[in-house]
């Protein structure tokens, strides 16, 4: 009975809901969680008593509350999906919150280094045109490393320096683009094989370049630029965030540019509209640029 009401989720979860597979294999994992503290009952008849004792056994054996925190969601998200699909009465995750966890910030590149990072382009070889690029565009737009690897021509507008992105869970975004990326794009798309329907291709014309070579090539722009620390991808996006607030204070905004899907705050960043957003943007983000016509 678990097995197929789990594995019926999971398909959901997949074929309309548009998960990444990796993140259904990780709700499975939490919900198979649920399950083993009750071998020998159904998960439709746990109670609210039953999830508040199995997040409390889960904390003792040392379960952070970030990572309770996603069980929890993912519970709750099942049992929702019962109550629609198969006529379940109550969800029992109701009113259950995880234990608080100590808050931390990712390390940050400052605004200096951000800009000493992405002016180090070498403009008379290839390689450096197509880094220039990607790198510009993560710290640019924001970009998640998968959405970057996986960008296709028809998804940029260099006329109206936009970029439409299709992030976690199918969910589409516009977001601007600051003069230099488009300047970088524009060298970088000079030299793309005509036959490619990305924007970085990988070494075959037909397929997207790899995550692990973005990264690669991020770490090693950062040693040539004298900077210390290891850089990968997901710090230019967070450096994106964090010099806008720094600058806008406008964490409606930033969190719209940054794609997130939290049903609390989505529903506030959606009444956003993007003419606000290109105005945040271009008003504070250190690479952004008057735009030309």
């Amino acid at each position: 009975m678990n097995d197929a009401l789990i594995q019926s989720w999971l398909d959901h979860l997949a074929s309309e809901r548009g998960l990444a597979s990796l993140t259904v294999q990780h709700y499975g994992r939490d919900l198979s969680r649920l399950a083993s503290g009750f071998p020998d009952r159904p998960l439709t008849d746990l109670q609210h008593a039953d999830i508040r004792n199995s997040m409390g056994r889960l904390h003792q054996q040392g379960l952070s509350g970030r990572s309770l925190a996603r069980m929890l969601s993912a519970w709750r998200n099942f049992y929702q999906f019962l109550i629609q699909r198969h006529q379940h009465s109550l969800n029992p995750c109701d009113g259950l919150r995880p234990p608080r966890h100590p808050g931390s910030l990712p390390h940050n590149l400052t605004v200096d280094q951000a800009q000493h990072l992405l002016d180090r382009a070498d403009r008379d070889n290839p390689l450096y045109l197509r880094d220039q690029a990607m790198f510009e565009l993560l710290y640019s737009s924001g970009l998640r490393l998968s959405e970057l690897a996986a960008l296709k021509l028809t998804q940029l507008d260099l006329r109206e320096q936009e970029l439409r992105v299709t992030g976690k869970g199918n969910k589409t975004r516009i977001v601007p683009l600051g003069l230099p990326a488009v300047q970088a794009l524009r060298a970088w798309l000079a030299l793309l094989p005509p036959d490619s329907p990305y924007v970085f291709p990988g070494r075959q014309a037909s397929q997207h370049i790899s995550p692990r070579t973005v990264q690669v090539r991020l770490a090693l722009r950062a040693r040539q630029s004298g900077l210390e620390e290891h850089v990968h991808p997901h710090m230019l996006r967070h450096a994106f965030a964090s010099h806008l607030l720094q600058s806008s204070s406008d964490l409606r905004a930033v969190q719209e540019l940054l794609g997130h899907a939290h049903i609390g705050t989505t529903q506030i960043y959606t009444r956003l509209d993007y003419q606000h957003l290109a105005r945040v943007y271009d008003q504070a983000h250190p690479r952004a640029r008057q735009k030309k016509r």
